[in-house]
């Protein structure tokens, strides 16, 4: 039972998944930043022909789901398990877009770690020959995030410096049991750290330790350094925080910094889109990986890739009654080869 562990935390996969197609969806705002040429639809507004914007985050991921399945020749029959997460309270996105696809179903709720997460359990049920394919998908949405975890939009609150800009989008992933790569060959799972943040606001600096804890653990499991990757992005720390992971890695005997880069970093413009700090949400790093990343991959220009999505544990509530704010961090190993 124990050969496939590797070291504390990590599991390196003995039958490595392909990701044999992915797809993403993102809102207007996300269509304007650097990254617009990865995206596979860009949307005109917010609503996308919905009634509310919780009905609208649903419909991207049901609707990037399915443009997934299409772009790998497969229909919703085809798959074994659908994995999905998002922000929203009992994760109501993501088990609306499973009612409709009627695909077996698994609801995660890591935050903002949640398409890493997605893409551990998938890769892992695979390689443990319970399953042939199965999607991996999380969404996020700029004004239902908002609605729920800060303040109606209409209030038109000033941000501070170190805050993030919620992503609008999905980004969704086949893995199967065949295929030609990129391939998850290494899984680290991370521990929930926490450093005393109680500033919702500043959810990078929250997120930071736990990115470090899982990098640094992942590279002592497995032996390898920084420079065995191409690149090394994390899900959503925005510059604040990638600035503080970068720092910390230095302190535990890794410096990354050639290879180090974020999702909420490289979504956007930040002065030109005023983001601050850069983009958050579910959705940061699930259409980072499956837009930018996974098409990288393809063309070469990567080969391997350590995507670790971060998750800042707080709700609403706890942040009313004085809570900190814990963070979660998982990690993946993409490759172009079996290794």
């Amino acid at each position: 039972m124990g050969l496939k562990r590797v070291g504390n935390q990590t599991v390196k996969l003995e039958n490595p998944p392909s990701i044999i197609s992915t797809a993403s969806i993102v809102g207007p705002k996300e269509g304007e930043g650097p990254l617009k040429e990865y995206f596979d639809m860009i949307l005109e507004d917010d609503l996308w022909g919905t009634e509310s914007w919780e009905k609208c985050e649903s419909k991207l991921q049901e609707e990037t789901v399915r443009m997934a399945l299409t772009n790998a020749a497969l229909s919703e029959s085809d798959m074994n398990y659908l994995f999905s997460g998002d922000l929203l309270n009992q994760i109501i996105s993501s088990s609306y877009c499973a009612r409709q696809l009627g695909i077996p179903y698994f609801g995660l709720y890591g935050a903002c770690s949640t398409m890493a997460e997605s893409l551990s359990l998938g890769a892992m049920t695979i390689d443990g020959g319970f399953a042939e394919k199965v999607a991996c998908v999380t969404s996020s949405h700029f004004s239902s995030a908002e609605r729920q975890f800060r303040y109606p939009l209409e209030f038109g609150n000033q941000r501070p410096f170190s805050a993030q800009w919620t992503v609008t989008g999905a980004g969704a992933a086949i893995l199967s049991s065949s295929g030609e790569g990129p391939f998850i060959t290494y899984v680290t799972t991370g521990k929930v750290i926490d450093p005393g943040i109680k500033d919702a606001n500043n959810m990078g600096a929250a997120m930071a330790p736990a990115a470090v804890d899982t990098i640094s653990n992942h590279f002592r499991d497995t032996g390898y350094n920084p420079d065995d990757y191409d690149l090394i992005i994390t899900g959503d720390l925005g510059s604040v925080g990638k600035s503080i992971a970068s720092d910390l890695m230095k302190e535990e005997g890794y410096d990354i910094s050639e290879v180090f880069n974020d999702s909420g970093v490289k979504i956007f413009y930040h002065e030109e889109q005023d983001t601050h700090s850069g983009g958050s949400g579910c959705g940061c790093s699930a259409v980072v990986f499956a837009g930018y990343v996974y098409k990288e991959l393809l063309k070469g220009s990567l080969n391997r890739v350590l995507l670790i999505s971060t998750g800042a544990l707080h709700s609403s509530i706890s942040t009313q009654q004085g809570e900190s704010i814990p963070g979660i961090a998982h990690a993946v190993t993409i490759s172009n080869s079996i290794e």
